[in-house]
């Protein structure tokens, strides 16, 4: 299922070996380093780590590293900026928190299908606020995202079935 996942994923990413392939090869290349690390957050839970302390180190981390950017390319922000930056950060540590609390109860393999749609959102909210038209290509990739992950729901929830009524 994850496998189809990353097909429909590269159908909206369509890879070419040209410069403008960079940003889309960062995502994939994070997209690995977050499956690896939600590996290991699921370790952790079934060692029973706090699953906010987690949070509390990979925010950390993250500060750390974005720090000497900030420090040496400062610019002042405007309310505005500043109002969009704590909604952000804000959205963000909620989904950090949840996204951790997840991987720390269930296996990576029953959850991380169903990141793959963090593409149809960006495809959304892309259309709505930047007036993106996905062409016929990347409608296929949402569509092999979709049907993947409702596949994948179904098939875990019969298994689920099948084994409630085996007792």
């Amino acid at each position: 299922a994850v496998f189809m996942a990353f097909v429909g994923a590269m159908f909206v990413v369509k890879p070419t070996f040209s410069v403008t392939m960079l940003p889309a090869l960062a995502g994939v290349i994070g997209g690995c380093g977050a499956g690896l690390a939600y590996t290991y957050v699921r370790k952790l839970g079934m060692r029973g780590e706090n699953s906010m302390i987690v949070v509390l180190f990979f925010s950390t981390f993250s500060t750390l590293c974005t720090l000497p950017y900030l420090i040496f390319n400062y610019t002042p922000m405007s309310a505005k900026q500043w109002m969009y930056l704590v909604l952000c950060g804000a959205s963000a540590a909620g989904g950090q928190i949840f996204i951790t609390k997840a991987y720390s109860y269930a296996p990576a393999k029953e959850i991380s299908v169903y990141d793959f749609s963090i593409v149809i959102f960006s495809a959304v909210l892309g259309f709505l606020f930047l007036n993106q038209v996905p062409d016929w290509i990347s409608i296929i990739g949402y569509v092999i995202i979709i049907g993947t992950a409702i596949a994948k729901w179904y098939y875990m929830n019969r298994d689920l079935h099948k084994t409630k009524m085996d007792k």
